[in-house]
């Protein structure tokens, strides 16, 4: 698999709920090679910050990416202001995606930010496929995108405004959702909730982990997480999650 640093574009930009922004970006190679799962550098114009900032990719079109990413920073606040037409230096595919050859229902499981990566799975999914959503409150975002990809979807608010009150566990169980393999992306409680809640309806679980990344290719060891079988690169229970990662089987990895 290649990586590539370009000088994209920026083709659209727009505000899908209360802080979070949803960009279109035209590249060369990037969206040629990248795959459901994977996620891109983006490198601030401000060169008081050196570091690039991870984003899960959403969409992928020939050759247009699509991010989808909350505004916590002074870096993501700079991307937010990024208008049409307007250079944006990325890096990428980077990481490992989610497997697309697993037979049988997928329900794929998505959780605040962690929504987003899980539409470009939803679309390219073969089969029965069932999305469930948990957000913070009615400022939902997305929603119709996952219904015109997906056989249904089941929404959970933190609040109760829309959907099952509670979290994405309650709306599985409410709706009485039943699949073969589970795909998800969201906080480490509802990752670790999900592993259990698959091992116990014997469900085959593929989660993507989120941590704090710096060089995004392997080499600066500072995004591991425990894993059951040693990392040939270091030789211990690690697992680089912006290189092995971030998707795993649910069963590699201590959580």
């Amino acid at each position: 698999m290649s990586t590539y640093k370009e000088t994209a574009s920026v083709v659209s930009q727009e505000t899908l709920a209360d802080g979070i922004c949803s960009m279109w970006i035209r590249t060369d190679r990037i969206a040629g090679e990248a795959k459901p799962g994977q996620f891109i550098s983006v490198y601030c114009k401000d060169g008081s910050r050196m570091l690039p900032r991870p984003i899960s990719i959403c969409e992928i079109e020939e050759n247009q990416l699509r991010i989808v990413y909350r505004i916590v920073g002074k870096g993501t606040a700079e991307f937010a202001s990024y208008k049409a037409g307007m250079d944006i230096e990325i890096a990428g595919p980077l990481g490992n995606g989610f497997p697309l050859d697993r037979e049988g229902t997928a329900v794929v499981v998505g959780g605040g930010i962690g929504v987003p990566p899980m539409l470009e799975l939803s679309k390219q999914l073969p089969g029965k496929k069932i999305a469930v959503m948990g957000y913070r409150n009615s400022q939902m975002f997305l929603k119709e995108q996952f219904e015109e990809a997906v056989d249904a979807v089941y929404i959970a608010t933190e609040d109760g405004s829309f959907g099952t009150k509670g979290n994405v566990i309650d709306a599985m169980k409410a709706g009485g959702i039943q699949a073969d393999v589970l795909y998800a992306c969201g906080p480490m409680p509802m990752l670790r909730a999900l592993k259990a809640y698959a091992e116990e309806n014997g469900m085959e679980a593929w989660i993507s982990l989120e941590e704090k990344m710096a060089c995004g290719i392997g080499a600066c060891l500072a995004c591991v997480c425990k894993s059951k079988e040693k990392d040939a690169h270091t030789n211990v229970n690690n697992k680089r999650i912006c290189k092995e990662g971030p998707v795993f089987n649910a069963q590699e990895v201590e959580i």
